[in-house]
């Protein structure tokens, strides 16, 4: 963890994804982050993923709902020889597309230094790329 101010602070989670497209909760790694730096602070929690082929989406999980959503990326971007991007495995062109339609990145409110979020939502990763395994979220409070 980075103490950048005492208004700012960030910390970079390690993950493994596996090897097949995944949605991955970070609701409690963000919310035990918060738990540490927020104090009881109102702020900002921004949520990043520094890699080309993954996402940041606030979804319902659980329900079929992160299912869904694989579903559709898969529909939308279908791993085939259509992607200028070729190398990788085949379709590994649509995983750079990805960001485009599932932002790198979403910026959440803190009230009293607890996420703020709807009844269903979560914070989660969003990976369809199969090559890369390993990636990293920062999480970084203003406030």
């Amino acid at each position: 963890m980075v103490l950048m101010s005492e208004r700012f602070t960030t910390s970079v989670l390690d993950l493994t994804t596996g090897s097949t497209e995944t949605v991955t909760d970070l609701t409690l790694h963000c919310e035990r982050f918060l738990f540490q730096v927020a104090a009881g602070r109102d702020g900002l929690l921004n949520v990043f993923v520094p890699h080309a082929t993954a996402g940041i989406a606030v979804i319902e999980t659980g329900s079929g709902s992160d299912d869904d959503l694989l579903g559709a990326l898969r529909t939308l971007l279908p791993a085939d020889d259509r992607w200028r991007h070729r190398h990788g495995s085949p379709g590994h062109g649509r995983d750079h597309v990805l960001p485009a339609l599932v932002p790198p990145h979403a910026t959440l409110p803190v009230v009293a230094g607890r996420l703020e979020l709807g009844t269903w939502q979560s914070v989660c990763l969003v990976d369809t790329n199969k090559d890369n395994p390993e990636r990293q979220v920062r999480l970084s409070f203003l406030g």
